[in-house]
């Protein structure tokens, strides 16, 4: 096929323009400002406006571009700005995409686990209700904003994505060091749940939903077994052969990250992959203990 992906330089993206293009699909990088070289073509987030001539026909779109939650704090600006990188570009981009001569017959869209909010230990999955809060808010408009696509007949999927772990980068690569030095903790008293998922299977899980005509809609990107805060640390420490002893308290958390602390640290999401587990996938990490296990390496020797 031949995809077009946006953010295709970062940590999920990148990962999947090179699965992609390993398998022989054709991929095109949708890229902000002025496209440079073959394989790319301009799209403005403001506007919604692609370069249709260069982006030339498609059968398939990856959009998994966005400010990044976690850089920085959230002030208003910083929130606003999360905001419209989500909800309003994902819809300008849509109408874009419903608009093009050859429009994609799927369209993969990130969105986040988020969307349910803080809901203790409830099981949750596709069928589940959204939650409240600001993350909430914002994951429900990125999935909306997906709607110009399916109204034009364009088959979405909407992938409701956790933890992206690998030591490679994201959350897990900043907190290889610290652990590795035996100041890893959990983080209040540990009982929140989080859905996890190794960058390798959410790349296969990307794969999977613009090949698989079940999928569309919502589905969780996470493995089948989520774990708790207490539990992730405690299995990390364990495959680092490293003590776990500095617990970081709530209340010192929400006077460093404010409001993020909440939502992005504190609050708990036991989310299970109902609808990819109905399809048959198969994942390669469905457990943390045996995903951590190879860490046990010198620094600057990890997978």
């Amino acid at each position: 096929m031949r995809i077009a992906i946006t953010g295709a330089s970062g940590f999920v993206g990148s990962a999947t323009a090179a699965a992609l293009a390993h398998e022989g699909h054709e991929v095109v990088r949708l890229v902000r400002g002025r496209a440079a070289g073959p394989g790319a073509a301009s799209w403005d987030p403001a506007t919604g406006a692609i370069d249709a001539a260069a982006l030339g026909p498609i059968d398939a779109a990856v959009h998994l571009a966005g400010e990044n939650v976690a850089a920085g704090g959230w002030s208003a600006r910083r929130r606003a700005a999360i905001h419209e990188s989500r909800g309003p570009a994902t819809a300008r981009l849509c109408a874009s995409l419903a608009g093009l001569p050859h429009r994609p017959r799927v369209l993969v869209s990130a969105s986040a686990t988020g969307i349910y909010g803080d809901r203790g230990d409830e099981l949750l999955d596709e069928r589940s209700a959204p939650g409240r809060g600001f993350l909430a808010e914002v994951a429900r408009a990125w999935e909306q904003g997906t709607e110009p696509a399916a109204a034009a007949g364009v088959r979405v999927v909407n992938l409701r994505i956790g933890m992206v772990l690998d030591p490679s980068g994201g959350a897990l690569a900043r907190l290889l060091l610290p652990f590795r030095l035996g100041l890893g903790g959990r983080l209040g008293r540990g009982r929140q749940w989080l859905g996890w998922i190794a960058r390798q299977d959410l790349v296969a899980v990307i794969r999977t939903a613009l090949a698989d005509e079940r999928l569309r809609g919502p589905v969780l990107a996470v493995a089948p077994e989520p774990v708790t805060n207490r539990e992730f640390t405690q299995a990390l420490a364990r495959a680092l052969r490293r003590p776990a002893w500095l617990p970081v308290p709530a209340f010192a958390l929400r006077l460093l990250f404010g409001r993020m602390a909440d939502e992005l640290l504190l609050a708990s999401q036991r989310a299970v992959p109902a609808r990819l587990l109905e399809t048959g996938f198969c994942f390669a990490a469905p457990a943390l203990g045996e995903f951590f296990a190879p860490l046990w390496r010198a620094p600057g020797r990890d997978r």
